[in-house]
């Protein structure tokens, strides 16, 4: 038995076969009324506790009960008691089930110490079947291990019990008997003998009633099984049903989901839609403006950079001639720069400081670089216009401009091979 104590003592009972018999809780109960619970199960061979080391109190519970105590090596967790006990219940269909922690801990604690012992039990069951000992015999003989006796030597003191010699022999033998006995011992016998008849008829009786007893438990037992079965059945429709609805559950989201991907393809579509018609309208005014005499279309790209010049290229259709404006000029080196020359551009405005090797390369493909700044830029929806005079002088000035630097460059250059060739006579 385990036996959990405390303000609110619990008490769970194992038979030795591992059946529960019992668990209850009781709080504020006397010890005298623990004890005439257990005894009122049979003797309890072993007191069981969740603890390490066992409790005072289940020492003195032992002690009256002439029983050995068992305690784990050290105390179970909370989640290891549960696991134990749901485990087991599952594991020999029990109804029986803890209502609260204390019968839990009990519990527990029984059902440990019977897997402690259930190897060397489950050998004494084989063994005594073979013998055709008695239920009672074989729980005496378990009884006697627990408490240290090797098996051998249990089964052999059981066998040892003589058998009662069958009481109508007795009777028989005290009959044959009769002439050599005076008249007060035959007295006796016969009163003795009388009490035996009675006996004997008491337990056919009982027998009688055993068997009648026997006959309706087997029904009980069949009209359980079929019970059991039934609610098998109805287990497993609700399985099936379960499972089924886990199914239509399974098959709605992946739907949903489905649904939901096609929302949000036709979101990206439709924002891809509104842009195309944008960059359409912003192109038609592009036309438009090229059409006229006064002003020039910009083109705008937002970062010198490969991505930034192919994304302009790809909204914008950059083609040869065209006018842009560099948002951004970090990032852009010759090659950068290249990559924009090759479109045919007229001319490349810029906002901030190109780099000095994009700046050669522009230079070196006669492609105009003119300062934001210095020129009336003005924004129409996504792109820019700048009047075509004012960009025309400003083209001008930079080939100006850039010629005097490269007449300046030769000069300086054959300036310095003069120098050169002095130095050289100079030395001869």
């Amino acid at each position: 038995m385990g036996f959990d104590p405390g303000l609110t003592v619990g008490i769970a009972i194992l038979d030795l076969s591992g059946n529960v018999i019992s668990t209850i809780s009781c709080k504020e109960i006397s010890r005298a009324e623990i004890i005439r619970h257990i005894i009122k199960h049979g003797k309890a061979v072993l007191v069981a506790t969740d603890v390490y080391p066992p409790p005072k109190m289940v020492k003195k519970l032992a002690t009256t009960l002439n029983s050995k105590i068992y305690s784990p090596s050290k105390t179970f967790t909370v989640s290891s008691k549960t696991e134990l006990v749901d485990s087991y219940l599952s594991e020999i269909s029990s109804s029986e089930s803890p209502s609260n922690a204390h019968e839990r801990d009990a519990l527990a604690a029984a059902i440990k110490t019977y897997k402690h012992y259930q190897k060397k039990l489950s050998q004494i069951e084989k063994r005594t079947q073979k013998l055709d000992l008695t239920s009672e015999e074989e729980d005496e003989v378990k009884s006697m291990v627990i408490r240290g006796q090797p098996v051998s030597k249990a089964i052999d003191e059981i066998l040892k019990v003589p058998e009662s010699a069958d009481l109508e022999t007795q009777i028989v033998e005290i009959e044959n008997d009769i002439d050599s006995i005076d008249e007060e011992k035959l007295k006796k016998i016969e009163e003795s003998a009388r009490k035996l008849k009675q006996k004997i008829k008491s337990q056919q009786n009982q027998i009688k009633y055993l068997n009648r007893k026997n006959k309706g438990l087997k029904k009980e037992i069949k009209k359980y099984k079929d019970k059991n079965t039934a609610l098998q059945n109805k287990i497993d429709k609700l399985h099936y049903d379960y499972s089924k609805d886990i199914l239509s559950k399974k098959e709605i989201t992946s739907k949903v989901s489905i649904i939901k991907g096609l929302q949000e393809k036709y979101t990206a579509e439709k924002e891809r839609r509104e842009k195309l018609e944008e960059n359409l309208h912003s192109i038609k005014n592009i036309r438009v403006l090229e059409l006229s005499k006064e002003a020039v279309p910009v083109k705008i790209i937002e970062s010198f950079t490969k991505e930034g010049i192919r994304a302009a290229c790809e909204y914008w259709k950059i083609k040869k001639g065209d006018i842009v404006l560099l948002s951004s000029s970090e990032g852009g080196g010759s090659q950068t720069a290249s990559l924009l020359i090759k479109t045919g551009i007229k001319a490349v405005i810029v906002a901030d400081k190109m780099s000095h090797p994009a700046e050669e390369e522009f230079e070196k493909n006669e492609i105009p670089i003119i300062d934001a700044d210095k020129i009336d830029l003005k924004m129409i929806d996504e792109f820019a216009v700048v009047n075509r005079d004012v960009l025309e002088r400003k083209i001008e000035d930079w080939k100006v401009k850039t010629e005097d630097k490269r007449k300046k460059e030769k000069e300086d250059k054959l300036l310095e091979v003069i120098d050169e060739y002095r130095a050289q006579r100079k030395r001869y």
